[in-house]
């Protein structure tokens, strides 16, 4: 899943000579995750994990040769559009995997807690791995490699996934909610997913560009591997501890914990205006990411009502996935349009950070429904 979009970037800006068309191509796929993405999840289910996940894959991978064949012959650039919109029906397979461990260990919290943290982790490394491989493949071989062999792989992740039919959960059917985002406490927590994905999106795009203004871009993909490796050993650390206090009271105190440590990138590049010293900074910042992560899907899993906990999972991380499109574009105007030395950029992860903080302090609601 990690290769996906810097696949479709290269291979679209490659062929088509612009950046512009292969962002708006791969946004237009984000919009059409966002809207497709919760209907998957509650198919999922309402008819089970094998039977949603595997057909809904292969219409995906189907939507990716279209687009490598859209790409490949020249066609039309609203044909790119569509193709790569078709990509949407991808099922959300960690929100799948945490939902087993959910069934299996509902009755183990710190057992359940050890696993989110591993899938959390395990979640850092694909997406730390899958850009560094699709650039790799798509230079190394043909700009449509990244694309054919994310989707090959991806298809056949989730055929040996599916296969485990013996932790499954079972299908619920049909249920009296028609969406668990009426519940008690979810909307304000999807809210603070959506500013925390801005932290993600502004934070990545902002380092790009002042990597570039120093004549190092070439070195961003390795200093943001060091933020996603940080948080990948946080998860681990964190898994590894017995926690007791409750989700409810944790989730605030690690989006605290993560605001108070983007200021660290924000304070490198200000001061030094050097790429050297904002890698140990991003390093230093991520360790707060997989923490609040793992808090925040554990808060999801509580609140969410039995049957609908794909469901759930999914509006989650549309919420990231929405976050980081509009962190992105935040940190590329403010980037864009302030004058010296692109520090200024660092503000924006700094301040959406504080925003979720806010929106878990004054709007988290965290209730077990009724």
């Amino acid at each position: 899943m990690g290769m996906f979009s810097v696949s479709a970037v290269i291979m679209i800006a490659g062929s088509r000579g612009s950046y512009a068309l292969a962002g708006a191509v791969v946004a237009t796929g984000l919009g059409a995750t966002a809207l497709v993405a919760p209907w998957t999840a509650r198919m999922v289910d309402r008819h089970g994990q094998a039977r949603v996940a595997v057909p809904a894959t292969a219409m995906a991978l189907l939507g990716g040769s279209a687009l490598v064949a859209c790409v490949h012959w020249d066609a039309p650039d609203w044909t790119l559009f569509a193709s790569y919109a078709a990509t949407a029906t991808a099922p959300n397979t960690g929100g799948m995997s945490r939902a087993r461990w959910a069934h299996l260990l509902k009755d183990d919290p710190a057992a359940l807690h050890t696993a989110n943290s591993f899938e959390q982790a395990a979640d850092e490394l694909c997406f730390m791995l899958g850009p560094v491989v699709a650039a790799f493949v798509c230079t190394a071989l043909f700009p449509e490699a990244g694309t054919l062999i994310g989707g090959l792989v991806c298809m056949t992740g989730v055929l040996i996934f599916a296969a485990q039919r013996a932790t499954e959960p079972p299908p619920r059917g049909r249920t009296p909610v028609k969406s668990p985002i009426r519940t008690p406490g979810i909307a304000p927590l999807l809210l603070a997913f959506l500013a925390t994905g801005a932290v993600f999106g502004s934070l990545e795009v902002v380092t790009i560009a002042y990597a570039d203004a120093r004549g190092q871009a070439s070195a961003a993909g390795v200093v943001l591997g060091l933020q996603a490796a940080g948080s990948c050993a946080a998860g681990l650390a964190y898994g590894a501890l017995r926690v007791t206090a409750p989700a409810e009271r944790r989730f605030p105190l690690c989006l605290a914990a993560m605001t108070t440590l983007m200021t660290l990138p924000w304070l490198a590049a200000s001061t030094t205006d050097s790429l050297l010293a904002l890698a140990p900074a991003l390093l230093l910042a991520g360790m707060a990411t997989a923490p609040t992560m793992i808090t925040s899907m554990a808060l999801v899993q509580r609140l969410t009502p039995e049957g609908q906990l794909n469901e759930g999972m999914t509006l989650a991380v549309t919420g990231l996935l929405g976050g980081v499109a509009g962190g992105s574009a935040l940190g590329g105007w403010v980037v864009e349009h302030t004058a010296g030395s692109g520090a200024l950029g660092f503000g924006v992860p700094v301040g959406a950070a504080g925003v979720a903080l806010g929106v878990a302090l004054l709007g988290g609601t965290w209730r077990r429904p009724s």
